[in-house]
This record gives C-alpha cells, sequence and structure tokens, in this order.
C-alpha cells in the first residue's frame, strides 16, 4: 500500500492555513473537473485525488491523524499499520485483508480513514444438522465518491472487490455494478445483498454496504438536497440591481439581482438544487460584493465624483 503525499496533491506546505488548503482545492479542482476537462479520462482520475486529499486535509481531525501517521508510518518504529476496518476472517479462522477498486478512494485512504472491512461472523449461531451449525456471513463495508453530478443523474459504476489472505497470498476479485440512484445523500448507504462474507452452513451471506461520501465542488456547497454558490457582484450591480447568469448543475440560468443588494445575502432558486425524494431541493446564491482592487486615473475620477455626491452614510 503506498503512501499518499496530500499536501503535494494539493501543492501546499504541511503549515498551509485551512484557507491555505480551500483556496488550493477550489482552483485544482476547477482545473480537473470533468465537465471543463479536455481529457476527460486524466481530468477524472485526477479530481478524485484532489478530492481524496481534501477530504483529509480540510478536515482538522482527519488531518491531524494524518500528520501524526507520517511517511513512515510503515517503517520501524513508526505508527502500527491499521487493524480496524480492513481486516476479517474466513470460515477456517484465517486472517485476510479488503480491497477496493472504483470507489473513487485510494487503499491508503480506505485503510486510514475510511470503514472498508466488515470482519468475522454476524448473527447467532443455528443447528445445522449432525453436531453442526449455521452462521451468517458477516457484512463489508467500503467508501464510494460520488460526484454532485452523479446525485443529481444517478449513474451506474463498476467497484471491485480484492480479498487477500496475507499468509499465503491467495486472492479473490469480484466485480459488482453498483447502482446510484438519483438524490443520494452524504452518508447514505449503498447495499448489495449477499456480497459479504460467505456464511458458515447454511448460514446467509453477509451483505456489502458502499458509504457515499459526496465529492468535494469547486463552487458548490452541499446542505441536504439544496445547494449554496457564491456570486460575486459589481459595486454598481448591488446598487443598482441586473441580471447575471448563473451556473448551476444543470447549465446557466439568468438570476435577477435586487436593487440595494447586500453582501451575505441569499437568493433562491427554487428547484435548482439535488433531487430529494419526489421533489428537488433549492439553490442559494450567496452574494458577495467585490470592489476593483487596481483603478486608472479615469475611474478615480469617477469615483471621487460619486463620493462627493452620495448622500450614503455607510456608519450611520
Amino acid at each position: 500500500m503506498q503512501f499518499r503525499d496530500y499536501y503535494q496533491t494539493l501543492g501546499v506546505s504541511k503549515t498551509a492555513s485551512e484557507d491555505d488548503i480551500k483556496s488550493a482545492f477550489r482552483k485544482l479542482a476547477r482545473k480537473y473537473h470533468p465537465d471543463v476537462a479536455k481529457d476527460k479520462k486524466t481530468a477524472e482520475e485526477k479530481f478524485k485525488e484532489i478530492n481524496e486529499a481534501y477530504e483529509v486535509l480540510g478536515d482538522p481531525e482527519k488531518r491531524r491523524k494524518y500528520d501524526e501517521l507520517g511517511a513512515g508510518w510503515d517503517q520501524p518504529g513508526g505508527p502500527p499499520p491499521p487493524q480496524w476496518g480492513r481486516e476479517g476472517r474466513t470460515p477456517g479462522g484465517q486472517d485476510y485483508e479488503f480491497n477496493f477498486g472504483g470507489t473513487g478512494f485510494s487503499d491508503f485512504f480506505e485503510a486510514f480513514f475510511g470503514r472498508s472491512g466488515g470482519g468475522g461472523f454476524a448473527g447467532a449461531r443455528a443447528p445445522g444438522g449432525q453436531g453442526g451449525y449455521s452462521q451468517r456471513g458477516g457484512d463489508i463495508e467500503g467508501d464510494i465518491m460520488v460526484t454532485l453530478e452523479e446525485a443529481m443523474q444517478g449513474s451506474l459504476r463498476p467497484v471491485t472487490l480484492r480479498r487477500t489472505n496475507p499468509i499465503n497470498g491467495a486472492t479473490e476479485t469480484e466485480t459488482f455494478q453498483v447502482k446510484i440512484p438519483a438524490g443520494i445523500h452524504e452518508g447514505q448507504r449503498i447495499r448489495l445483498a449477499g456480497q459479504g462474507d460467505a456464511g458458515i452452513g447454511k448460514g446467509a451471506a453477509g451483505d456489502l454496504y458502499l458509504r457515499v461520501r459526496l465529492a468535494k465542488h469547486p463552487d458548490f456547497r452541499v446542505e441536504g438536497a439544496d445547494l449554496y454558490r457564491d456570486v460575486d457582484l459589481a459595486p454598481w450591480e448591488a446598487v443598482l440591481g441586473g441580471t447575471v447568469q448563473i451556473g448551476t448543475l444543470q447549465g446557466e440560468v439568468s438570476m435577477k439581482i435586487p436593487a440595494g443588494a447586500t453582501a451575505g445575502q441569499r437568493l433562491r432558486l427554487r428547484g435548482q438544487g439535488l433531487p430529494n425524494r419526489e421533489s428537488r431541493g433549492d439553490l442559494y446564491a450567496v452574494l458577495a460584493i467585490q470592489v476593483p482592487k487596481k483603478i486608472d486615473e479615469a475611474e478615480r475620477k469617477l469615483w471621487e465624483e460619486l463620493a462627493k455626491q452620495s448622500k450614503f452614510q455607510p456608519r450611520e
């Protein structure tokens, strides 16, 4: 299992602030988002790597654990490898390891920050005849990265599950076609019945569960089925009002800006959020007013004339 240098992935130093990390993620995510990149295959893999790095470094607790882990986690004297979430036990009592493919997360992430193993057997033992018994197989869990576009439209993804016996190296690989339904939300689990560990005797097989983690988007924030995005306005747009084009997951739409708009004001676009059962969430545009950092002499004179003529008193 290869160590993932998340700081290198985002192009930031280990002392980077939360704002620096967020800014680096948004810049890279915009560049490699599959919807805008020319080489979609390469961009898709890069986008997943960027999201995985931000999933860890953008969370203070995960970042702390990651920093404690360090690149030398597998060297003598380093932190012990993870023993939770990735190991189970076969009917014969031998240990085995799980690895997923096609979920959007690396083995390294799953081992240290995911929940990718069930392990053991579940349920009570039942008579199996002739002195034997039956027992249900254990469940297996993993994480799956789902983009907002997939959550909006739904998709079908191939996911592989590789079971390896670390003692003899025996490997068994299965591929499943996983249906991601439109409207799926963060934290929901997709169940593949009977695809977990085999049972003992006449015991049923366990299940495979994939927990949804919505991929971070450079423009949208998610709260339930609602989406939020920042919209920048020029000072005159905020004062005079007007109409601006705003991007949604379904394309650009026109949005009316009321005269006298203020920074932080939220404007709602109904039905432009994620699916939510039989309806859709909303998209909220959070207004931000930007001022020019550089102006030429003609512009300066206009601003100075406005300052003289305006009766607006911001501190009253």
